[in-house]
């Protein structure tokens, strides 16, 4: 059995009860050591073995718990955050199901959750925007045309940029040039909810600049929008002069 578990944001104890658990009951874990929080291996027996999927391929992912399951143990794979989200685990469930092996997945706080919890911020403010935009710039690895940033930008929504660090220039360009004002606030959350973590504010059109002053160049969040802003409306469901299914208005 294999047991796919999200390990969180950054900070060890913001994994799961259950994932938890399915680490300190794994044969053999096969952890993301370049992005999860090294702590989370305390949960691992003493005889527990352990590889950082960092160094590996595909392939070697596949070959190490092909022979975990040929000796009849358990594998624990895990993942940054919550698997779901640039995660690169669909392939794995591919190949998995090709040989017969039974998965499962825990899930994960994601680290666009620990961000927003860490800004003390809620992405879809009334009045404001309802919708939260996760994506990436393209880089090295591509995206598709229908989903550039000028094309999203155009919403005006919640943005929350993964893997877009390094990228912060040409990023700023299209934001601009997709629709969002020069003022629109912005925020950079550098390993969120780790003990290291650092929260940067600026614009839209400060981006690029804040982003090279402090020297980031992976391992952070980009998050645009008027949600970071003052302004807002009162949600409806608390206001004393709005019905809900539990309470009438006054």
């Amino acid at each position: 059995m294999v047991h796919f578990v999200g390990a969180g944001s950054g900070a060890a104890d913001l994994i799961t009860l259950r994932g938890a658990r399915l680490l300190s009951e794994a044969d053999v874990v096969i952890w993301a050591g370049s992005l999860v929080n090294p702590e989370l291996l305390d949960h691992c027996r003493a005889d527990c073995e352990i590889h950082d999927s960092a160094k590996l391929t595909l392939e070697e992912v596949v070959e190490i718990i092909k022979r975990a399951e040929a000796e009849g143990k358990t594998t624990v794979r895990l993942h940054t955050g919550d698997s779901s989200i640039y995660g690169a685990v669909r392939e794995q469930f591919d190949e998995l199901q090709k040989l017969g092996v039974d998965y499962d997945v825990t899930p994960g706080v994601s680290s666009f959750c620990g961000a927003a919890a860490s800004l003390k911020a809620e992405y879809t403010l009334p009045g404001v925007s309802q919708t939260v935009i996760i994506t990436r710039a393209a880089g090295k690895t591509p995206v598709p045309e229908k989903e550039s940033i000028v094309s999203l930008a155009a919403h005006g929504a919640t943005m929350v940029l993964f893997l877009s660090t390094s990228l912060t220039e040409k990023l700023q360009r299209e934001l601009l040039e997709g629709g969002y004002d020069e003022s629109t606030p912005a925020a950079v959350v550098y390993k969120a909810t780790w003990p290291d973590e650092r929260i940067l504010r600026c614009t839209v059109g400060t981006l690029h600049k804040t982003v090279t002053e402090n020297g980031l160049k992976k391992t952070s969040l980009i998050i645009v929008g008027g949600c970071m802003g003052d302004e807002y409306l009162r949600s409806l469901l608390y206001d004393p002069k709005f019905t809900t299914e539990f309470r009438d208005a006054k």
